[in-house]
């Protein structure tokens, strides 16, 4: 198994640990102390020797942030973690904010004294927050103090630092040599007048060298950092233990391989004098200063490797394509062995261990292997559907209950590509609000399956298509309705997005996610989520300009049981029909008589 059904938080250990860290923050002469779901590589996902946020506060989201005083304690979570955030902190002891709404900053700037020494490990917040902490705490009198983490001075039993080794990204995988890469990228560092660039994030190094790593659950990352250089060998920053012999042979033809421990020697050797590209919002502030500190000249740029990660060349997008071949054939196999279960003999960890068995065995028939799922799955039954990024443990495993609604958010890390898919099942006879709900949020799925849209649109101007439907009727949902991913990298990666947020255009060769949802506390959650590949732009007869369309890649049947086909126009049951007729077509020559025949039934037209 991939997961972990173990309970990770527990309500008791919050209160003595606020304890013991306000009391370290007494002897560090601190009134305040921040502590970020974050590592020292900025990861969304970090491993368990980072997990200081879940420490402290119980919370174990992959979002969040804390802020704790001598009296008061504010743990900070967005829209998605509002319900899951209530049931893990001890409420006598952490309020909760919105991280959106009231970011913690603006906590800072209204409830900051003067003279304050707000306590901050620089090593976990980036160039550019930091800069945003200090400017507004410059109005309330209070100041950054740079310290130790006052965590890490309590935190007894702390998980040491990951070493597992990495592997290589054949070229077959990539589809771009990593020398050639590294070329473009000296070349990119030099257009933009600096001499050297100190790329921080993991998944850029992993994209960069054409490797890959495990030392973060389900995101196949190598913990290390490089330096790009507009003239000489990169750097790379990774401890040589996670190297085996072809590893470390084929490193050091691309790089000077450089122990993590060196990384401020090695600034303070080349960047006297120099120009040193960096992204501010994934650098960390420790890492910035060490530039400053060598006399060095920061240039504020994005970390050149981002747009060419997010917009996946052919070998790329044909390898997306059979993974999500294989992880729909294995979806199919799931969906149909779950319709054959008598009501109220499944629960929450049975239903989502079935699936990664399941998954496994299918890619291994099918040539292939399963090298981690992509993140813990969401595995809601009924009222645990309703919240929106839930993590089943034994203390929350519910049965999957007769006329209900079971949702289920999962994905897959294979070689050639990474998959995220959402399911919401009927159990027997649903809800008629609940069928209500799934058709409103279809309409919004299909909004943005068939979209058009000119060079230059970004995710901000295709949210509202699929909110649409559910704005019309007082309905809506607090997350996104895409993200970027990765190729066997980042199952959340962007910068892409379709939200509220996204402001970055959809380039052709983009993979994102299509999710809209929606979540009725307490009974239920809706969401259908397909992944799709931005198409290259293309003339419509009559038009002025060439438009993108999406390419949907996730292959399995979206449940007919939960529509309500008056609420959907002709167009969409058209759209639907061809979708399932596109699943059966595909899917049914790798499967059984049996699933053939389930998948049949599944995908007749509307």
């Amino acid at each position: 198994m991939f997961q972990s059904f173990e309970v990770k938080s527990a309500r008791e250990t919050v209160a003595p640990r606020v304890a013991m860290l306000r009391e370290a923050m007494r002897k560090a002469h601190v009134d305040a102390f921040l502590v970020p779901h974050a590592d020292e590589y900025q990861n969304e996902y970090i491993p368990p020797c980072a997990e200081r946020l879940a420490w402290i506060s119980g919370f174990t989201g992959s979002a969040g942030f804390a802020i704790v005083t001598a009296e008061r304690a504010i743990l900070f979570v967005d829209g998605r973690y509002t319900l899951q955030s209530a049931n893990q902190t001890d409420p006598a002891v952490f309020s909760i904010e919105s991280l959106v709404d009231c970011p913690p900053e603006n906590w800072l700037a209204t409830n900051a004294l003067n003279g304050w020494k707000i306590g901050l490990d620089l090593a976990l917040v980036t160039f550019a927050g930091q800069t945003r902490f200090a400017k507004v705490l410059e109005k309330s009198g209070a100041t950054l103090a740079a310290c130790a983490n006052l965590i890490d001075v309590v935190w007894d039993d702390r998980p040491a630092e990951p070493m597992r080794k990495i592997s290589l990204q054949k070229l077959k995988h990539a589809g771009e040599r990593a020398r050639d890469k590294l070329a473009q990228l000296a070349n990119a560092v030099g257009k933009h007048g600096a001499d050297m660039c100190l790329l921080a994030d993991p998944a850029s190094i992993a994209w960069a060298f054409n490797i890959r790593g495990s030392d973060v659950a389900h995101t196949p990352l190598p913990l290390a950092r490089a330096i790009i250089r507009a003239a000489g060998d990169p750097l790379i920053f990774i401890d040589q233990r996670k190297l085996n012999r072809e590893a470390d042979a084929y490193l050091t033809q691309l790089a000077k391989v450089c122990a993590p421990s060196t990384l401020e020697a090695e600034i303070a050797a080349i960047a006297p004098g120099a120009k040193v590209m960096l992204d501010p919002d994934r650098v960390s502030s420790l890492i910035a200063g060490m530039v400053e500190k060598a006399g060095g000249t920061i240039v504020k740029k994005r970390d050149p490797v981002t747009l060419p990660r997010a917009t996946k060349n052919q070998t790329e997008i044909d390898g997306c394509r059979s993974a999500h071949l294989r992880d729909g054939v294995a979806m199919t196999r799931f969906l149909a062995w779950l319709d054959r279960q008598p009501a109220g003999s499944l629960d929450e960890i049975a239903a989502a261990s079935r699936l990664e068995e399941i998954r496994a065995l299918t890619a291994v028939e099918m040539g292939s292997e399963l090298l981690d799922i992509s993140f813990d799955t969401i595995s809601g039954a009924g009222p645990n559907g309703a919240i929106v990024h839930y993590r089943v443990d034994k203390a929350s495993n519910r049965l999957l209950e007769a006329n209900s609604v079971f949702l289920l958010d999962s994905g897959a890390q294979y070689r050639d590509g990474t998959t995220d898919i959402t399911r919401t099942m009927a159990l027997g006879t649903p809800p008629a609000m609940a069928r209500t709900d799934f058709t409103l949020v279809l309409k919004g799925h299909i909004a943005i399956a068939t979209a058009r849209f000119p060079a230059g649109t970004r995710g901000v101007d295709l949210d509202p298509l699929a909110r649409n439907a559910l704005w019309k009727t007082g309905r809506d949902y607090a997350h996104g309705t895409g993200h970027g991913v990765g190729s066997f990298l980042a199952v959340h990666e962007g910068p892409q997005s379709i939200s509220k947020r996204g402001m970055e255009p959809l380039l052709e060769g983009m993979i994102i996610s299509n999710e809209p949802g929606f979540y009725r506390e307490g009974q239920w959650g809706i969401r259908i989520e397909n992944l799709v590949l931005v198409r290259p732009a293309e003339a419509l007869v009559g038009g002025n300009v060439p438009v993108h369309s999406f390419e949907t890649l996730s292959l399995a049947p979206i449940d007919r049981r939960l529509i309500d086909t008056n609420l959907l126009t002709r167009e969409e049951l058209v759209w639907l029909d061809a979708y399932h007729a596109r699943v059966e077509a595909t899917l049914a020559p790798y499967l059984d008589d049996a699933d053939r025949s389930w998948l049949k039934a599944a995908c007749a037209g509307l």
